[in-house]
């Protein structure tokens, strides 16, 4: 026994070390971490001595399972879950039942067992899993909206088969009708989605009354189970469960959580996710020789030709399903080229997991064939991973399909900046009175200022020129270097308590992480001209009345004042009324916004190549 231990732990300690080294060399070399792992579990399952690794169903259903859907699911916004729904019916819903259909009359035509078995088997395969899909739609910079909807569909397809396959089996041993089944999937889903709720409002009541941060973020580290447990046990599913409770507890964090408990609630889910993710496809690969291992008394011509035309009917149906529903699924946020080129990335993003192998243990042990069933889970698994997941950035590349330009989502950062401060000042201004100190008030405003600044400088083409916000992040880590190295010293000489240094070490490792963020700085890329996106633009009258194209510059080479005084610019803009150059307000003369308090000339206009965007100083909106 204590030697079972001793491996079982070894085993744990190796497995995690395996993920981690496996995971940096992916990011090293830019390939697929989950894609590279389930490779490197396949050719180590194989090596001399290497035991067969049999993992159980449980294990992945009741251990892996659910804290792995609800990381994925506090981070799922519930307004673009709004956005996609159709899509996510069609791919979560449509989509598993027609594969599972497709798939399992296949597999009754050619192995010849039970209809009802075949179908549950195509319930296993159906589901995609979406951690290897988006992990090279991220890598590769797919647009966000398609990898939201790969993300979506992986959180409630798994649903969709799980009910496929337990009606399936059940049809196996007793008659079942229509409405048997019909009422069983509804029952599965609506009671999944109420327990999903009722569980996420009374978690919900009890964090509110938690301000220990420590307290609250274990309190979370249950509530996968809180909410899959009880809708397991009534029938219900309890994977739709720890999804809506997991999207309704992300989505409202900011109501009954602390700004600490929210920071360590995400940096703790992230180290769980990054493990349990990268452990279960290197878990996948492990399994490949004990499944192979039980069919070995099966012809392997049979096996070959079988588990190829099982693939090749698994990875068909997939862009079959999606081409035909495309018309209904159009984006009106895509031209029709566009969406034609999302369609065809969908519909190749089809790479199975985790799921697929733990719901092919759950086929009985003496149902027909179920040895050669469990080896073609093992197939269209590996399959659909290697050949799918490495080709699809080659697609991608083919069918030019690019995410976002990161310039945009700078752009949409400092403006939300900018209406948020906004809103901050506005209220600082009306708490001040006679009383309130004067340099407080001018701290507060010029910390706002600060911020502001260092958004809006992530635009523009100047990259190598310093501004005051350059400086101050600059500056300000060399002191953290000193202080720090000071409080060192402090500490090795016994002059403070161990307490008290952890409080100070804890404040300034704070401040140099958001100094981090301040000293991003967006690279151009991408090809076309930026302008402000549709979905940001505010009813403004002055952008409405403003022209599109600006006038002459009156001093096409810089901002007008800083040529007259000696200063350097940072980024430049433009006045729609009177071709005045300016500088930005990260600029040390600040001249644009001083052009609008002169003139009162209302919209200004981005002066930086490849730059469109607009802006209004009376209603501090983007156009």
């Amino acid at each position: 026994m204590q030697n079972q231990r001793v491996e079982l732990a070894v085993f744990i300690v190796a497995l995690v070390a395996v993920v981690l080294a496996v995971a940096t060399l992916a990011r090293r070399f830019g390939t697929s971490a989950p894609l590279l792992l389930t490779v490197v579990g396949i050719i180590v399952g194989y090596l001399p001595g290497m035991p067969l690794i049999e993992v159980d169903r449980e294990i992945v259903m009741l251990g892996l399972l659910p804290p792995l859907l609800y990381s994925a699911a506090i981070r799922t916004s519930l307004i673009d879950l709004k956005a996609t729904i159709r899509g996510i019916g069609l791919l979560s819903v449509g989509l598993v039942i027609f594969t599972a259909v497709g798939v399992g009359i296949a597999v009754w035509a050619l192995l010849g067992v039970p209809l009802p078995l075949a179908i549950a088997f195509g319930g296993v395969v159906a589901p995609p899993d979406a951690v290897a899909a988006t992990a090279v739609a991220k890598r590769i910079g797919l647009p966000r909206q398609l990898v939201t909807l790969l993300e979506a569909e992986s959180l409630f397809n798994d649903a969709t088969a799980l009910v496929i396959v337990r009606m399936g089996l059940v049809a196996l041993g007793a008659s079942v009708t229509v409405w048997d089944v019909s009422s069983q999937f509804l029952w599965a889903a609506g009671g999944g989605i109420a327990i999903g709720i009722a569980a996420a409002y009374l978690i919900g009541l009890v964090r509110r009354r938690i301000t220990h941060t420590v307290t609250d973020t274990a309190l979370s580290f249950l509530c996968p189970w809180l909410a899959y447990l009880p809708a397991e046990e009534v029938h219900a599913s309890g994977v739709l469960s720890v999804v809506t409770a997991g999207v309704l507890l992300g989505h409202k964090s900011m109501y009954f959580q602390t700004a600490q408990s929210r920071i360590a609630e995400r940096v703790n889910w992230a180290t769980i996710q990054f493990v349990l993710e990268n452990a279960v496809f290197l878990i996948i690969g492990l399994q490949a020789h004990a499944i192979v291992q039980g069919v070995a008394d099966i012809g392997w011509a049979r096996v070959g030709y079988i588990s190829v035309l099982v693939l090749l009917v698994v990875i068909l149906l997939r862009p079959l399903w999606i081409f035909t529903t495309m018309l209904v699924w159009r984006s009106k946020q895509w031209p029709w080229s566009t969406t034609a080129k999302v369609a065809a990335i969908t519909s190749w993003a089809g790479m199975r997991g985790v799921v697929t192998i733990a719901a092919a243990f759950t086929l009985p042990t003496d149902a027909p064939e179920r040895d050669l069933l469990v080896l073609l889970a093992l197939v269209v698994t590996a399959g659909t991973l290697l050949i799918q997941g490495y080709s699809l950035p080659w697609l991608a590349r083919a069918l030019d399909l690019r995410g976002e330009d990161p310039r945009e989502d700078a752009l949409q950062v400092a403006t939300v900046l900018e209406r948020s401060l906004g809103a901050g000042e506005a209220r600082l201004d009306a708490l001040v009175d006679s009383e309130t100190p004067a340099s407080v008030v001018a701290s507060l405003h010029e910390a706002s200022k600060r911020r502001r600044d260092a958004a809006w400088e992530r635009l523009g083409t100047e990259a190598d020129i310093e501004s005051d916000s350059d400086a101050y992040v600059r500056l300000r880590k060399e002191m953290i270097v000193a202080e720090r190295a000071k409080i060192l010293s402090i500490r090795d000489n016994g002059q403070a308590s161990s307490d008290v240094l952890d409080k100070v070490f804890g404040v300034m490792d704070i401040e140099e992480s958001m100094l981090t963020g301040f000293a991003e700085r967006t690279p151009l890329g991408g090809d076309e001209t930026l302008r402000a996106p549709e979905h940001t633009r505010g009813e403004c009258p002055h952008l409405d009345d403003a022209p599109n194209c600006p006038p002459p510059p009156i001093t096409p080479e810089g901002c007008e004042e800083c040529l007259a005084e000696g200063l350097q610019w940072v980024n430049l803009r433009i006045c729609l009324t009177c071709g005045h150059v300016g500088c930005c307000d990260s600029s040390p003369g600040q001249h644009a916004a001083g052009h609008f308090r002169s003139t009162d000339h209302p919209v200004m206009r981005s002066f930086e190549p490849g730059e469109e965007w607009r802006w209004c100083y009376v209603d501090s909106l983007l156009g």
